[in-house]
């Protein structure tokens, strides 16, 4: 943390922001009195994938884009696979092809939602946002609920272990490919995941209810902490059931009414547009009928239950109607809400690897199909953080001549900031600044779950400031661009 002070006004930055992957920072400026000027949250890494898979040929997107991450490789695996499959013709790929790249996928979801829940928001939760610093990490976690610990690491090697049967490897695989899959999953395989799937649910349920029983016990403290009206977007079956592989774009409104639905990947851009803003590399996504100031939404788990009908799996589907109920039916806009949906999702993942696992089409070796080549393919996929978009366009030598991404934290970005915004406003606003209360800016963001590595694109030139400072600190020369 920290601070400097100019006329009696106060600039407070936060560098990084913790338990996130990537980084990130917070700068709040406040007047003489203490009320907050501004509060932003910066995103001060850069990736430069959109230009530099320019030139490559299709067929190696989906091993290239995944490097974008080591934490939701999968995702972008398989959203550039399926642009893919567009590009090569396969409008339907084969049944063993999808059911081994939706086990993969599910078995990300579940590793992640874990991860997060347990390594990385739960020292919060369990602790207080007050907490002493050194409290708030997992390393306390286990040593406060070690059973419950173990729980939470041997679910994300569970999941791990299931991405590398399906896609090669832990982290960034080869699985996936246009038009279907390398590779199928052997009796052997399955037989190994089958035995221990059913304690998988069971500890997924396990966390669920101790999420919903630290938000129902702290609930009108964490459902009004960072709380705020928004759109929501996410994708659907066409008959509106949660659908993480795949489904056509929904957005519904802050009270629940429907801006669109049944929108189509190709037709992305007719209904989402992207804002570019010089203080962070970022960039602002909205919904165009609404413009740039009322068409921002939220993504992710969230947003998922928000604008779903309903869930196809027991368990999860029951649990979404006892989440939907504190809404009345009508979306719930607490940001904290987010991670009693991540739960839900986790019981649903496992639920859906269970039903997976039972599918002997998962043994079949039809793996791989195509049709007419086509030179565009935008596909999108439901990743751990939100709604995940490719969109890449190809030459008649099968090199990439275009690319556009837009990630889950991305779509995310301006509710980031709005809650940095609510929650300094709640909390700072005319009080002694210390680390307990700037720590609830963080547990802000931290409900996002944001992947700020992967989120980090720029349009055009990138900005840049360079200053030549002499001994004394006085700046003796500066250049900008941009």
């Amino acid at each position: 943390m920290a601070k400097t002070a100019t006329q009696g006004k106060r600039k407070i930055t936060i560098n990084p922001v913790t338990r996130v992957e990537g980084h990130g920072k917070v700068t709040l400026h406040l007047d003489d009195a203490g009320h907050i000027e501004q509060a932003r949250f910066h995103i001060i890494e850069f990736r430069g994938f959109e230009r530099f898979v320019q030139g490559r040929f299709y067929w190696e997107a989906p091993t290239i884009v995944q490097r974008l991450c080591g934490i939701c490789p999968v995702s972008h695996h398989l959203a550039a696979s399926k642009a893919m499959d567009v590009i090569v013709g396969a409008d339907k790929i084969t049944p063993t092809a999808e059911k081994m790249r939706r086990l993969m996928h599910y078995g990300q979801t579940f590793q992640s939602h874990a991860m997060h829940f347990y390594h990385l928001c739960s020292p919060d939760l369990l602790f207080g946002f007050d907490a002493p610093v050194e409290k708030r990490n997992v390393i306390a976690v286990i040593e406060a609920a070690p059973e419950t610990a173990t729980h939470a690491v041997l679910m994300r090697k569970y999941g791990q272990e299931i991405i590398k049967a399906t896609c090669g490897k832990k982290v960034h695989g080869t699985g996936s490919i246009p038009g279907g899959m390398n590779k199928n999953l052997s009796i052997e395989e399955r037989d190994v995941f089958l035995k221990d799937i059913d304690t998988m649910l069971e500890w997924s349920v396990e966390a669920l209810n101790l999420c919903k029983k630290i938000t129902l016990e702290k609930k009108d403290f964490l459902l009004a902490f960072g709380a705020f009206d928004s759109n929501h977007v996410g994708i659907v079956r066409e008959d509106g059931c949660l659908d993480l592989y795949d489904g056509k774009l929904r957005a519904k409104a802050a009270d629940g009414a429907i801006i669109f639905d049944q929108v189509a990947p190709a037709d992305y851009l007719d209904y989402i547009a992207e804002e570019v803003r010089p203080w962070s590399y970022m960039k602002f996504p909205f919904i165009r009928s609404l413009g740039k100031e009322k068409g921002w939404y939220r993504v992710g788990p969230l947003a998922r239950i928000n604008i779903c009908d309903y869930i196809d799996t027991p368990i999860a589907e029951k649990e979404r109607q006892e989440f939907m109920a504190l809404g009345g039916g009508k979306p719930i806009n607490a940001s904290m809400a987010y991670h009693w949906a991540r739960m839900i999702e986790l019981v649903h993942s496992a639920e859906k690897i269970k039903e997976l696992l039972n599918d002997s089409d998962l043994q079949g070796d039809k793996l791989v199909t195509s049709g007419k080549r086509r030179n565009r393919g935008v596909a999108w996929i439901e990743a751990p953080r939100g709604t995940l978009f490719h969109h890449y366009e190809v030459n008649d030598r099968d090199q990439i001549t275009l690319a556009n991404l837009i990630v889950s934290t991305t779509n995310n970005n301006e509710a980031m900031n709005r809650v940095v915004q609510v929650v300094a406003k709640q909390y700072l606003e005319g009080k002694e600044i210390t680390e307990g209360l700037l720590n609830h800016i963080e547990v802000g963001i931290r409900a996002y779950d944001p992947c700020l590595s992967c989120a980090t694109h720029a349009l055009g030139q990138m900005r840049l400031h360079v200053q030549l400072v002499g001994a004394d600190g006085a700046v003796l020369d500066e250049k900008y661009r941009g």
